[in-house]
């Protein structure tokens, strides 16, 4: 089993069982033909979010097309921790660094959010995903973390499932420390991380407010917005997640 790790690993959309035989879209192909210069009878390890690992073996291939062969599973499914991110969209090289380490870290979704501060509120949830696939091939993990299109942080807090926490980043100072604060929390949550410049008075006011906030401190230092995404998706990991 070890020396299958040092296989070629890829993210499928086709389902995976013993046997089964499927062309890869082209850019797939050039990459294992033509980058990586696979060749028949070769073999690659792929998962598709749903059904584990498996190892395929390249049955035929050419600079423009690929046909992958399943042979045996490798692993069993396994979901991520449920963890949802919810993120004020940044520059766009940072929101790219945004998603690849979430993915990384295991959120189980990501979730844009347009507050009053946000300066760029247009994504491409498309990229967004081939980002979060490709975090993924690279990090082992046997699921894709869904991609939520983007609202309104009033929209998400009207419509929210009171049995989830969620857990505010609060700039202000006064929240209790945050590793603290997530050992507290039990079942499912979600991460909620403000813009550049922050949240507004009001907009603190109204998370305030919410039976399911939890306001928790990073520190006394004011984090930019990816570091403080990441931080406390850690921080959750060692107190709630899948670290332990």
């Amino acid at each position: 089993m070890r020396e299958n790790y040092t296989l070629t690993r890829l993210y499928v959309d086709t389902t995976l069982v013993n046997g089964k035989s499927f062309e890869l879209p082209k850019d797939q192909a050039h990459y294992l033909g033509t980058v990586l210069r696979k060749r028949k009878g070769v073999g690659v390890r792929i998962f598709n979010g749903q059904d584990g690992e498996w190892r395929a073996e390249i049955t035929a291939i050419s600079k423009r097309s690929a046909t992958l062969t399943v042979e045996e599973q490798l692993r069993e499914p396994k979901a991520s921790p449920d963890i949802t991110l919810c993120f004020a969209p940044v520059r766009k090289h940072r929101t790219a660094f945004i998603v690849e380490k979430a993915t990384e870290l295991g959120a189980k979704a990501l979730q844009p959010v347009i507050t009053q501060r946000t300066q760029f509120p247009k994504l491409n949830l498309e990229k967004m995903q081939a980002q979060a696939i490709e975090a993924a091939e690279q990090t082992e993990r046997l699921d894709i973390p869904a991609i939520h299109p983007v609202q309104k942080l009033g929209q998400i807090l009207d419509g929210w499932d009171s049995s989830r926490s969620l857990i505010f980043a609060d700039e202000a100072g006064d929240a209790a420390p945050a590793l603290k604060a997530l050992s507290d929390i039990q079942g499912p949550a979600a991460i909620l991380i403000g813009p550049e410049g922050g949240f507004t008075p009001q907009e603190r006011e109204t998370l305030r407010a919410q039976n399911f906030v939890t306001p928790v401190s990073l520190g006394p230092r004011i984090l930019r917005a990816d570091t403080a995404a990441l931080s406390l998706l850690t921080l959750w990991q060692v107190a709630n997640g899948d670290w332990t």
